[in-house]
Protein backbone atom coordinates (compact mmCIF):
# COMPACT_ATOMS: atom_id res chain seq x y z
CA UNK A 1 0.00 0.00 0.00
CA UNK A 2 1.18 3.27 -0.91
CA UNK A 3 1.44 6.68 1.41
CA UNK A 4 1.54 9.78 0.50
CA UNK A 5 3.16 12.75 2.62
CA UNK A 6 1.31 15.04 4.64
CA UNK A 7 3.23 18.52 3.51
CA UNK A 8 2.35 20.73 6.38
CA UNK A 9 3.11 20.49 10.21
CA UNK A 10 -0.39 21.52 11.06
CA UNK A 11 -3.45 19.99 10.38
CA UNK A 12 -7.27 20.08 10.66
CA UNK A 13 -10.19 17.64 9.99
CA UNK A 14 -12.10 18.61 7.43
CA UNK A 15 -14.88 18.79 9.86
CA UNK A 16 -13.15 21.06 12.30
CA UNK A 17 -12.37 23.30 9.39
CA UNK A 18 -15.74 23.42 7.86
CA UNK A 19 -16.73 24.91 11.81
CA UNK A 20 -14.70 27.91 11.58
CA UNK A 21 -11.87 28.19 8.92
CA UNK A 22 -10.46 31.52 10.30
CA UNK A 23 -9.86 30.34 13.06
CA UNK A 24 -7.87 26.86 11.76
CA UNK A 25 -5.85 29.51 9.94
CA UNK A 26 -5.15 31.64 12.40
CA UNK A 27 -4.23 28.98 14.76
CA UNK A 28 -1.61 27.75 12.12
CA UNK A 29 0.25 30.70 12.59
CA UNK A 30 1.00 31.81 9.26
CA UNK A 31 1.71 28.41 8.35
CA UNK A 32 0.47 26.14 5.76
CA UNK A 33 -2.54 23.90 6.94
CA UNK A 34 -3.52 20.66 5.67
CA UNK A 35 -6.80 19.79 5.91
CA UNK A 36 -7.44 16.00 6.16
CA UNK A 37 -10.08 13.95 5.07
CA UNK A 38 -10.19 10.22 6.02
CA UNK A 39 -6.48 10.72 7.38
CA UNK A 40 -5.56 12.01 4.04
CA UNK A 41 -4.86 15.68 2.80
CA UNK A 42 -7.71 16.83 1.01
CA UNK A 43 -6.42 20.05 0.32
CA UNK A 44 -3.83 22.73 1.94
CA UNK A 45 -4.44 26.17 2.85
CA UNK A 46 -2.45 28.98 2.71
CA UNK A 47 -2.02 32.52 4.25
CA UNK A 48 -2.14 35.29 1.91
CA UNK A 49 1.71 36.37 1.88
CA UNK A 50 2.86 32.62 1.52
CA UNK A 51 0.88 32.18 -1.34
CA UNK A 52 2.28 35.18 -3.09
CA UNK A 53 5.90 33.85 -2.48
CA UNK A 54 4.29 30.45 -4.38
CA UNK A 55 3.03 32.27 -7.30
CA UNK A 56 6.05 34.72 -7.92
CA UNK A 57 7.93 31.33 -7.46
CA UNK A 58 6.17 29.94 -10.22
CA UNK A 59 6.08 32.78 -12.31
CA UNK A 60 9.99 32.67 -12.03
CA UNK A 61 10.23 29.78 -12.96
CA UNK A 62 7.89 29.66 -16.13
CA UNK A 63 9.87 32.46 -17.35
CA UNK A 64 13.73 30.85 -16.80
CA UNK A 65 12.21 27.96 -18.82
CA UNK A 66 10.79 30.47 -21.65
CA UNK A 67 14.33 31.95 -21.13
CA UNK A 68 16.42 28.91 -21.41
CA UNK A 69 14.42 27.74 -24.94
CA UNK A 70 14.62 30.66 -25.96
CA UNK A 71 18.68 30.89 -25.56
CA UNK A 72 18.91 27.58 -28.14
CA UNK A 73 17.54 30.02 -31.27
CA UNK A 74 19.61 31.20 -33.83
CA UNK A 75 21.47 34.17 -32.89
CA UNK A 76 20.82 37.21 -35.16
CA UNK A 77 23.44 39.88 -35.41
CA UNK A 78 22.26 43.64 -34.89
CA UNK A 79 24.00 46.84 -35.05
CA UNK A 80 23.47 49.73 -32.50
CA UNK A 81 22.05 51.81 -35.10
CA UNK A 82 19.20 49.28 -35.16
CA UNK A 83 18.03 49.59 -32.17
Amino acid sequence: MLTKSILANRTSSISEFKKNPSAAMSESKGEPLAVLSHNKAAFYCVPPALFEILIDQVGDQLLLQKALSRADDEEVEISLDDL
